[in-house]
């Protein structure tokens, strides 16, 4: 039986995700860890992904493995360097960046990509991640992340859908929802802009079933 690690640094991560497996690998054993502080202080202190948060997610990688977990998958998209540091670690097992199967799909796809994020440090770690042979442009969701923290989830994913809508004025092939958090809004964002609109969860979800042979 597949054994796959969540991680999480925000709360709105963790139902996404769980929802796409309950639909697409229901039979997949999970465990959740989340530590909201990783991007409350990311925001707030302006430090970067310094020397103390790689070793903050190293410390839950290891405790995730020591569980017997067979893959793990951190669900927020503001982290990269720090993935990529855990995954390094681990040859051994898939450690997925939010973001990476997105990327291959979007990349696949078209060459003109749009990327919506609601975190605003999401649109600096995450564009290296793709291919400079491929037209990125990037919108920020003003507000979208603090409606949804207030439950205003209509108020959420309007932001998202004027997002696309600006994405899809400057010619883009496509539409890449990059926080997991966003995934709710995917159907709303496609009828609105007529365009193919990726999630993180849905994404990541084939790509781990495809690493684990499942």
């Amino acid at each position: 039986m597949t054994r796959l690690a969540l991680i999480h640094a925000l709360s709105h991560s963790v139902a996404p995700i769980n929802d796409e497996l309950e639909r697409a690998w229901p039979e997949a054993v999970r465990m959740n860890l989340l530590d909201d502080s990783l991007s409350a202080d990311l925001a707030r202190d302006g430090g970067g992904l310094d020397e103390a948060m790689h070793r903050r997610f190293e410390a839950l990688a290891a405790y995730a493995e020591g569980t017997g977990a067979q893959a793990i998958l951190f669900t927020c998209s503001a982290f990269g360097p720090c993935i990529e540091a855990v995954a390094a670690r681990r040859p051994h097992m898939p450690v997925l960046k939010p973001n990476e199967a997105m990327v291959d799909e979007a990349v696949g796809l078209g060459r003109r990509i749009g990327l919506i994020a609601s975190f605003a440090p999401t649109l600096v770690s995450m564009p290296p991640e793709f291919p400079e042979r491929v037209e990125l442009v990037t919108r920020l969701a003003e507000g979208a992340l603090d409606a949804l923290n207030r439950g205003d989830l209509a108020g959420h994913d309007q932001r998202v859908v004027e997002a696309a809508q600006w994405l899809a004025g400057q010619g883009c092939d496509l539409i890449a929802l990059a926080q997991f958090s966003m995934a709710r809004a995917q159907p709303v964002v496609q009828r609105a802009v007529g365009l193919p609109v990726l999630t993180t969860p849905g994404s990541a979800v084939r790509a781990l079933r495809q690493r684990l042979g499942a």
